[in-house]
């Protein structure tokens, strides 16, 4: 698919994080159409690429755009859902990782095919699918859900503020049969003078049921967590985030690494046996207005850094 040749976002920024990367295997743990990793095995002649993505079409497209570039040598792409890369990388890293990217949400190519149902501005079937070979889709969630998952999913997924009302709406109007129709509904359930602000009146509630249609929040700390464990001393592991959500969750679990949950006073020395393995790398956590003015998909990422400690590039 080749729209999946999309601009990667902060890439000037991902390629400065990696500058000094070791020769041996980098992880790109969300591959989407390999933007981001094209551009580091481009300038890394002594890097290899292992890709994991669940999106087959992502992977084919992957796959062509690396042959383009001549890097399809250098690259092992795998289909699987991130968090169970340490059984992937436990094949073909076995001496640790020396670098590890993880870029979260959904592409702009995946927003752009309509019959996969992630976008709230064209009709198609409630999926919302990465992994098409799941079984659970938006359709199971939006009409058997009961209205107090519903609302707790749309205000945890997405910070949004009337969930309430519009997961009330949607069990007043089952069957929802797509989403045109899913879109109008929760339009119609925000009031009027919200909907005027902060773009589509749906587009937190679409996000909020692609995340839990893929539990992307529960399954990221754990692939997080096995990333930190894989890499090698002196390794770093960069986030991109794009919604609150997500970036909570990252910004726990790196904390978590950094203090290896010590519980001592600050300004003492650390009595209480933690590990600390990792320590936060400072680096630009937003893109530029001229990247955001570019591609808009931009404009809410947030950038996350850490280097594992033990060693040094």
């Amino acid at each position: 698919m080749s729209g999946f040749a999309h601009d990667p976002v902060m890439a000037g920024e991902i390629l400065e994080v990696f500058s000094h990367i070791q020769p041996g295997v980098f992880l790109d743990a969300t591959l989407g159409g390999a933007g981001h990793a094209v551009a580091v095995l481009a300038a890394h002649a002594d890097v290899t690429l292992l890709g994991i993505d669940q999106d087959d079409a992502a992977l084919d497209a992957a796959a062509r755009r690396l042959e383009q570039a001549g890097l399809s040598g250098r690259a092992t792409l795998r289909r699987a859902r991130f968090d169970s890369l340490a059984k992937v990388v436990g094949r073909e890293g076995a001496d640790g990782l020396v670098g590890a990217l993880f870029d979260l949400g959904v592409s702009s190519p995946q927003l752009d095919v309509v019959e996969r149902g992630f976008s709230h501005r064209h009709d198609a079937p409630l999926d919302m699918r990465m992994d098409r070979t799941r079984e659970l889709s938006a359709d199971t969630v939006v009409n058997t859900y009961d209205a107090a998952d519903l609302e707790r999913i749309i205000r945890e997924n997405s910070d949004e503020r009337f969930a309430g009302r519009i997961a009330r709406a949607i069990v007043a109007n089952r069957p929802v049969r797509g989403t045109a129709e899913l879109a109008r509904i929760v339009t119609e359930a925000i009031p009027a003078a919200t909907r005027r602000r902060g773009g589509h009146p749906a587009r937190r509630a679409f996000q909020a049921l692609r995340i839990e249609v893929n539990k992307e929040l529960e399954i990221l700390p754990v692939a997080l967590n096995a990333a930190i464990a894989l890499l090698r001393p002196g390794a770093r592991l960069a986030v991109l985030s794009y919604h609150s959500g997500e970036d909570r969750i990252v910004k726990s679990v790196l904390r978590e690494a950094e203090t290896g949950g010590c519980t001592c006073p600050d300004g003492l020395p650390c009595a209480c046996g933690a590990v600390r393995l990792v320590r936060r790398v400072r680096v630009r956590r937003e893109p530029t207005a001229d990247e955001t003015a570019r591609n808009p998909r931009a404009r809410s990422a947030r950038l996350r850094v850490v280097e594992k400690t033990g060693g040094a590039f």
